[in-house]
């Protein structure tokens, strides 16, 4: 399979010079995805559905937003018949800005639950993490078992969270203000900066650093973060892991808030029909297992298991919520940090 200008995005400085990027070809054998994932076992993936399928696979790689930028300056005459990026936030920018199709497709239909999914059928979880609470088991000896929890003053100087600009706070708080109303998330967003040990910094990876450090208590990541310091050698966080414990949220009420990484058919996909084959191989078992496997996820097909560091982690109720929301209730969310000060 020959893969085009994998990181060409890296090398342009404006949507300008994207734009003159010669675009991958478009025939009757091929499908053009443009993508925010870079993970070895995605391209795998993609061999796997050339050797099954005869559609060759090009494949342009960059940040998401400059991805969605660059099909908005492409319009009509985009080559890209498949966007893949994470969280169901981005997923709902790019759907507002008119750069997905509705797909009807039975396959995906029954393979991924209607929570994962747009109502519309616009885009598709192709695999899901859960954004979960840490906390230091020397420190902390009763870890808050809620989201809401989170926000009790008996955790004042505990918390280690991320920018109220990352889309994962973002969709956290759009997923609360779903659930419980504007009133009672500003109440909850107030309290989560109150309860901060620093300002808001980095990525989840050094929240759960902060923990080993002995610089944070409790911090809000994503499982696969966590996940990666268990399977493999993270500086700053495989050798003090033992330190930290896990609370799956919300069980004895909404389960704990998922999110995906997801794709979606483009507007204007010169390549419909293979697109739509592409999306539907997604949902395999085998596809499943290279998704979740290469970023320590979880697969969206419920019939599938996940790695066995990932399963590792302890079973959890998710919450059913459907993730269109979060994109929905992004714009309030982002008011809602700056109206508090949470930075």
């Amino acid at each position: 399979m020959a893969i085009s200008a994998p990181r060409m995005l890296a090398l342009f400085a404006s949507v300008a010079a994207l734009a003159a990027v010669a675009a991958p070809a478009q025939a009757d054998d091929v499908v053009n995805i443009y993508s925010s994932r870079h993970y070895e076992t995605d391209e795998r993936l993609y061999n796997d559905f050339t050797e099954a399928t005869g559609i060759e696979i090009n494949l342009i790689e960059g940040k998401e937003d400059e991805l969605i930028e660059r099909m908005k300056a492409e319009g009509v005459n985009s080559p890209a018949d498949v966007f893949i990026t994470a969280d169901a936030g981005r997923l709902w920018r790019a759907d507002e800005a008119g750069l997905f199709q509705a797909v009807d497709s039975e396959v995906l239909s029954e393979r991924i639950p209607e929570s994962l999914r747009h109502p519309d059928g616009h885009w598709f979880g192709i695999s899901q993490r859960a954004r979960v609470i840490f906390y230091d088991k020397e420190k902390v000896s009763e870890p808050p078992q809620t989201y809401a929890a989170l926000a009790d003053p008996k955790y004042k100087g505990l918390l280690c969270a991320r920018s109220s600009s990352n889309i994962y706070m973002l969709s956290l708080l759009g997923a609360y203000i779903a659930h419980n109303g504007e009133v009672a998330a500003k109440e909850w967003a107030q309290g989560l900066k109150d309860n901060l040990a620093r300002e808001p910094q980095g990525g989840d990876t050094d929240q759960l650093r902060g923990i080993v450090s002995g610089e944070c208590g409790i911090a809000i990541a994503n499982t696969y973060y966590f996940a990666r310091g268990v399977a493999g050698d993270v500086e700053g966080l495989t050798s003090g892991i033992d330190k930290i414990g896990i609370v799956f949220p919300d069980q004895d009420g909404n389960g704990t808030h998922v999110n995906i990484s997801g794709a979606g058919v483009t507007a204007h996909a010169p390549n419909r029909d293979n697109a739509v084959k592409l999306l539907e191989y997604f949902t395999s078992d085998s596809a499943q297992s290279y998704f979740a496997n290469g970023n320590n996820e979880y697969p969206v097909v419920p019939s599938v298991a996940a790695s066995s560091v990932v399963e590792g982690l302890g079973e959890f109720t998710a919450d059913t919520l459907n993730l269109n929301e979060l994109g929905k209730n992004q714009a309030r969310a982002q008011e809602i940090y700056n109206e508090i000060g949470y930075k």
